[in-house]
């Protein structure tokens, strides 16, 4: 019994064998199960964009920063003040820092209150520049198996273009009760305790005063 290949591929299995009893119909054959795909969540909050006057100026928006345990597509947990942990098999549909910069630039569009906004990027020409880190994103567990509270906490930072020199911070921190200890509970506690977080952000943003006009050449 011959096999072409060191590795055969089944939908569930990998099956590895040595290289002498590969070629062996006596030889031993390991199973090992084959990593399964995370399963996606949208983080979708449903952000009431604030409302007032347009101001008369631009708007960048950097990607947040974030620690490496936050910088990730994984959805994380705590149970305790000094560890982090991640849900298995469950994942974002993005990197933490992309999706909340996208509701961000969504939420501002929304408001029609501003001449422009979009993200940060080389020649984006911008009056001001929000700068955010993310300091919690996670779901807290008091016992093994309560339904934990989502903390999000954001410090946004505001700077004046082109000299990006900061403003005014704010810190935004908001939390949810998840109603059950399932993944799906858990993530609507997600989406109730970021949207006042980021319509907290946009709304002192777009308060912010007019800048100087340039100097004249």
């Amino acid at each position: 019994m011959r096999f072409k290949d060191s590795l055969i591929v089944d939908r569930r299995y990998v099956i590895l064998a040595g290289g002498a009893g590969l070629l062996s119909a006596c030889g031993s054959l390991q199973l090992i199960p084959m990593p399964q795909t995370p399963q996606l969540y949208l983080l979708r909050p449903q952000i009431m964009p604030p409302m007032g006057a347009p101001v008369p100026w631009r708007l960048a928006v950097g990607i947040p920063d974030a620690t490496a345990s936050l910088d990730t597509t994984r959805i994380a947990l705590s149970r305790s003040a000094t560890t982090m942990d991640y849900y298995a098999n469950a994942a974002w549909d993005d990197r933490l820092p992309l999706i909340l910069q996208k509701l961000l630039i969504e939420t501002f569009d929304a408001s029609g209150r501003i001449v422009s906004v979009g993200r940060d990027t080389t020649g984006l020409e911008a009056d001001y520049l929000l700068q955010a880190e993310v300091r919690n994103f996670e779901a807290h567990y008091d016992t093994p198996d309560g339904a934990p509270k989502v903390t999000v906490s954001i410090q946004a930072k505001l700077a004046r273009m082109p000299q990006r020199e900061i403003v005014a911070t704010l810190n935004a921190t908001q939390q949810a009760q998840a109603s059950a200890n399932n993944l799906d509970s858990v993530v609507l506690a997600f989406d109730q305790a970021t949207a006042p977080a980021i319509a907290q952000i946009a709304a002192w943003t777009l308060g912010a005063p007019n800048p100087p006009p340039p100097p004249a050449p």
